[in-house]
């Protein structure tokens, strides 16, 4: 049954507009505007409100900034998949790995990492490189997103088994368990792999409260969501936490053609940091 939405006039669409775009950069036009309804409606629901003018000022009024968290996290996307954009991991098994073999510390940053599965292939594709043991490296993946409700389901790393056939069966055998309590409908990545990541709530049009520089750094599909300025301030930002002769991985539909930056072309969707 369809949902009733409430109106939703367009100066309200505006506050809200403009209250996302600076908050987490997310820039919505008003062909965004029933989406947003939709979105923000599910939470007005629990909160038994009507009306959007309503549910406005209890997030202006909520003074421990609890419901903004539960606004940005009912309108940011999260769509994810174990070996989305499968090449990126090719390139990471064929350039990228080899070289950090030769390397004792290890440094691996998962922008909007949704729900873990991009955190959790990145994970299994490293201790697959390394035949499954690092050999005394110290070795730290981490793992942010803006959405608390998303990081909750990425800590706990169970999800449902029709993600399977995504991970090849190999690492699939080695890193996942069928869960018999849930009739076989969800698996669970090991804790071998949990103990690579540590999931972190970040806003990416913040400062980052970080003081290490990546060895790569996999920010996709987050570009499309903003406005030229963020995307080269962000870009602007990633740079500076990606080692030189590091790497960033955007997603397949974005680009940093036309865009003010500092790395270095190496094909479509990966650049790296020249060394210095």
């Amino acid at each position: 049954m369809q949902m009733l939405l409430p109106q939703m006039d367009d100066s309200e669409f505006e506050d809200f507009r403009k209250l996302i775009h600076e908050s987490i950069g997310i820039s919505l036009s008003l062909q965004k505007k029933q989406l947003l309804m939709t979105r923000l409606y599910r939470r007005m629901y629990q909160l038994g409100i009507n009306s959007y003018g309503e549910y406005w000022a209890h997030v202006l009024n909520d003074e421990t900034g609890s419901e903004m968290v539960l606004l940005l996290n009912a309108v940011s996307t999260n769509k994810t998949d174990f070996f989305r954009e499968s090449d990126h991991f090719t390139f990471l098994k064929n350039e990228v790995y080899p070289q950090l073999q030769k390397q004792q510390t290890i440094r691996i940053w998962s922008c909007a990492c949704s729900s873990g599965e991009e955190a959790y292939t990145i994970a299994m594709t490293l201790l697959d490189a390394f035949g499954g043991v690092l050999g005394g490296r110290d070795a730290k993946i981490l793992a942010t997103d803006i959405s608390t409700r998303m990081l909750d389901q990425a800590e706990l790393g169970r999800y449902p088994v029709n993600q399977l056939p995504l991970i090849p069966e190999v690492l699939r055998n080695r890193y996942c368990q069928i869960l018999p309590e849930t009739n076989g409908e969800m698996f669970q990545v090991s804790s071998q792999l949990k103990a690579l990541i540590r999931f972190r709530r970040l806003n990416l049009i913040q400062e980052y409260p970080l003081r290490t520089q990546f060895d790569f750094i996999m920010c996709r599909n987050v570009m499309i969501y903003f406005d030229r300025d963020d995307q080269e301030k962000l870009i602007e930002r990633l740079s500076g936490y990606i080692k030189p002769g590091g790497y960033l991985f955007v997603g397949h539909s974005e680009s940093l053609i036309g865009l003010q930056n500092s790395l270095k072309y190496v094909q479509s969707s990966i650049y790296q940091r020249i060394k210095s």
